[in-house]
């Protein structure tokens, strides 16, 4: 493993020497572009598509905003922070006959690279520069003076400063503070993929509505039921990430942690073989391909996925919880 670089490592010559177009303006743009400005980074452009809601807010924030055509015409370097299902028809249908030549191409995931929706030309610089972390928190930590810990690679490396330029706009954002590390495309796109569908949010969602329903089977109050599998997730999120598992553990009972190590085991197996599967899905390019034709059919199963899901009847205990938590403040 490699030592992390910080703020002092790098030098962020090649963003202030270059007119850089963020490509979006969702949590992930408004984010990176806040905190690049507020680096010294000077000349950002906003590009958004004709229409875009988010147009206004980017004026507000006071940057110049201009049609994704014109970026590709006049920025040295886009930093493409749209929807990675999204990123084909961009480039296909904004970018690639627009661009102008050498200009460099920077993705805050390796989704779209490794998986084929862009195939940048031989004069393109293309890097990947990741904060791991949600979009929001990008801003949001760094305000507090801090930011998450980053990820850089090289995809194409046409000028031979591609790298500079990753390390470069991963300062920028932030990351130094943190500790910035290299990478990989498939590394970042397949970690990320995993981590959120297996562990992050899609296991961690399953393991709480599984656990929710089992209780409430068992004849315990939907309020009690929700406590104990959702609302006290987030006290063991904090303690993780303050400590690390070994150190959560020594900071709760040891009811708690007694009985923790004697199910890890049988959950461990239980789960294994769904996380191998994910892996070979991910790998193969079979996910991607599905994500992308939901995309395409305006997001038909995700819109579906997502009413059933707000459907369950842990949604109705945690709204019911959360109105009536704190009312007794004065």
């Amino acid at each position: 493993m490699t030592q992390p670089l910080y703020e002092a490592d790098i030098d962020l010559g090649p963003l202030r020497t270059r007119t850089l177009a963020i490509v979006g303006y969702g949590n992930h743009g408004r984010s990176h572009a806040l905190n690049l400005r507020d680096q010294g980074v000077k000349g950002v452009l906003v590009a958004l598509r004709e229409g875009s809601p988010s147009k206004a807010k980017a004026e507000a924030d006071g940057f110049e905003v201009v049609a994704i055509e014109e970026a590709a015409r006049r920025a040295d370097a886009l930093s493409l922070l749209a929807a990675d299902e999204a990123h084909g028809q961009i480039w296909d249908d904004h970018v690639a006959g627009h661009r102008k030549p050498g200009q460099a191409l920077i993705l805050c995931h390796g989704f779209s690279v490794e998986y084929g929706l862009i195939d940048p030309p031989d004069d393109c610089d293309t890097v990947l520069a990741a904060a791991k972390g949600p979009g929001g928190a990008v801003r949001s930590s760094f305000e507090k003076g801090g930011g998450l810990v980053g990820f850089w690679a090289v995809h194409k490396d046409a000028s031979g400063e591609a790298g500079a330029l990753a390390r470069a706009y991963l300062a920028g954002i932030g990351c130094g503070r943190a500790g910035i590390f290299e990478s990989s495309f498939r590394e970042e796109a397949l970690a990320d993929i995993l981590g959120e569908q297996a562990v992050l949010v899609g296991g961690m969602c399953a393991l709480a509505r599984t656990g929710f329903e089992t209780l409430v089977e068992a004849g315990i109050s939907p309020r009690m039921a929700y406590i104990d599998t959702v609302h006290e997730l987030k006290y063991i999120a904090d303690l993780i990430h303050e400590r690390g598992i070994a150190g959560m553990y020594e900071a709760i009972s040891d009811t708690a942690e007694f009985g923790s190590h004697e199910v890890e085991g049988p959950i461990s197996h239980a789960v294994r073989p769904v996380f191998q599967s994910i892996v070979r899905d991910v790998t193969s390019g079979d996910f991607a391909k599905r994500w992308v034709a939901d995309y395409d059919r305006g997001r038909a199963g995700l819109k579906a996925a997502r009413a059933k899901a707000a459907g369950h009847a842990l949604e109705a205990a945690g709204r019911e919880l959360r109105g009536l938590l704190g009312k007794g403040r004065t």
